[in-house]
């Protein structure tokens, strides 16, 4: 099949270097390294109109039935044993529903789509606290001016602008993050400059700095002691019961009158067992059964001597713990295979789909576009490309334009 994914010229030594420095620079990308090599693309990806005009109605449709989704499984405590979340979040969303849903705000979901042999297919959703917000609007935006092409859209700018439409003037934003990560900080202050250019107040802060009462969140940190307007969460929601006690973090799965992006109950659909549930939910999910590759339990599937499956961690993130035989290392796959026979609640399979790899300097290389959508909206492409199928840590980052 012909791939609707070009690669654009390769960037001159010296814009690349441009580049690079601008990215950590205005960008507020620290670190473009992984191990000893640069996880930033040398080229671009273009793609044409109508291909992001088709992406964009296929995300947005996938968006509104995983939210139709995600109110449903809220009031379905009998689905969530199926879905591998912690039991205290189990217990946060079965014994609390007096508290009712989070008011919500901005909400984010970014679905991972590749290029196969049957045409598009995505992989995963990331809807709890998807990331990439740097790499799709700031290193796009400046390899969109070098290359003179279109920027699909800016995530950054669509959540900022979504954010301070919740928040008065006089307002404060928290951004709720992992502090002790630099990944995580260095995305909630690229955040956060978006914010300031838009006239709003923000705070960063990790969960343990939000205090609750009523249901309203306020800030209590070195720096800022007062009430959040809207809370920006960067901070995965199965880690939230490994906080104390006292910081009241069910808040952030039920009962928060103030506002979050993402509320918790996100988690509901980020699981990579939510599959598992569709027969019993009277959501349509059209799309998703057209998109998304056979998901089973490993207990219903011979996976281990079948090449034509896969096993991955349901909470799993980045491509972690993805259990591809002929793409991961022997001791790695090992290591996975004995997790997933003992665990196989915590894991799924799913039916492999044939990548299409693009070719570019002599090398087939595998590329994934991670497609947003704020507020039921496209906004913007993060793209990953990587020298194998399997798209993790190694992964390099590369920019998604637009071409007449």
């Amino acid at each position: 099949m012909s791939s609707p994914l070009a690669v654009a010229p390769r960037f001159s030594p010296a814009d690349f270097a441009q580049l690079r420095r601008r990215t950590i620079f205005e960008c507020g990308k620290w670190d473009p390294q992984y191990e000893d090599g640069c996880v930033l693309a040398e080229f671009a990806l273009a793609i044409s109109r109508d291909t992001w005009s088709e992406l964009g109605q296929l995300a947005e449709q996938l968006a509104c039935e995983a939210l139709g989704a995600e109110r449903e499984l809220l009031a379905r405590p009998d689905l969530h044993g199926r879905l591998a979340l912690p039991r205290a979040i189990r217990r946060a969303l079965r014994e609390t529903p007096e508290l009712g849903p989070c008011a919500e705000v901005a909400r984010v979901l970014r679905f991972d789509f590749h290029w196969t042999s049957e045409g598009w297919r995505i992989s995963e959703v990331n809807n709890d606290v998807p990331g990439g917000y740097i790499e799709a609007s700031g290193l796009g935006g400046l390899a969109a001016e070098l290359l003179g092409l279109e920027l699909a859209g800016d995530p950054t700018a669509a959540l900022a602008d979504s954010l301070a439409r919740a928040t008065a003037e006089s307002g404060v934003i928290g951004l709720v993050h992992a502090s002790a990560y630099t990944d995580d900080r260095q995305v909630m202050l690229h955040l956060a400059r978006a914010l300031e250019t838009r006239a709003r107040r923000t705070c960063l802060c990790d969960p343990t700095q939000v205090i609750w009462r009523d249901g309203r969140a306020s800030a209590r940190t070195d720096w800022y002691e007062g009430p959040l307007e809207v809370l920006a969460r960067f901070y995965p929601a199965e880690w939230l019961p490994n906080t104390p006690a006292s910081t009241r973090w069910q808040h952030f799965f039920r009962g928060s009158r103030t506002p979050i992006s993402n509320p918790g109950a996100a988690l509901l659909v980020q699981s990579k067992r939510f599959p598992l549930t569709w027969d019993k939910l009277e959501t349509p999910l059209a799309t998703w059964r057209a998109l998304l590759p056979e998901t089973r339990s490993p207990r219903e599937i011979a996976w281990r001597d079948d090449p034509r499956w896969i096993v991955k961690p349901a909470l799993g993130r980045v491509g972690d713990g993805v259990g591809m035989r002929e793409a991961v290392e022997p001791r790695e796959w090992r290591a996975i295979s004995r997790s997933a026979h003992w665990f196989p609640s915590h894991w799924i399979t799913q039916r492999r789909f044939e990548t299409l790899p693009i070719e570019h300097d002599g090398a087939a290389l595998f590329p994934c576009l991670g497609v947003y959508v704020i507020d039921g909206r496209r906004a913007g492409i993060y793209g990953r490309i990587a020298r194998r199928a399997l798209i993790d840590s190694r992964a390099q980052d590369v920019a998604v334009l637009v071409h007449p």
